[in-house]
């Protein structure tokens, strides 16, 4: 199993132009740096111009944000929403199952106030999860098998 996490984070200056168009631009998988089983997560961060940074990749799976049920074959995913911030998700989908080959794109948004200044900061999650072997490192720049959309509007 690979997983990829992909948080891009940004402020009001990106949320209208010219920044919402750079940020809207950034990606949303990256090629991976090899087909081991391994988590990797890339942060894209508006003051450091949307340029990605690479966290130290390890082979421990946050298991308080993922809950992961393999049975026959079957990988049963399930992204759980940690964020304390806005939006609240009450209703939440059911567990995406993958089949060995096959890779999930599941996103969820948040907002929440900085104490320090009243602003606000956004963040978008990607996980990007393939089960089995991806066999190709450019596996999360293609289409996925299944995709959860859990975005919403963010005033």
């Amino acid at each position: 199993m690979v997983v990829q996490w992909v948080r891009t984070e940004w402020t009001k200056q990106s949320r209208g132009e010219p920044g919402a168009t750079r940020r809207n631009a950034v990606p949303v998988g990256f090629a991976l740096p090899h087909l081991r089983p391994a988590v990797h997560e890339v942060r894209l961060l508006e003051w450091e111009d949307f340029a990605p940074v690479w966290s130290k990749e390890s082979d421990e799976i946050d298991r308080i944000a993922l809950t992961l049920r393999e049975d026959d074959d079957v990988l049963s995913v399930q992204l759980q929403d940690t964020m304390h911030a806005t939006p609240r998700r009450w209703n939440r989908p059911s567990p995406v199952r993958l089949a060995r080959g096959e890779w999930v794109r599941w996103q969820l948004n948040h907002r929440w106030q900085r104490p320090r200044d009243g602003g606000y900061n956004y963040l978008l999650t990607t996980l990007n999860l393939a089960y089995g072997s991806p066999g190709d490192a450019k596996v999360f720049l293609g289409t996925p098998t299944r995709h959860v959309d859990e975005q919403t509007y963010l005033r």
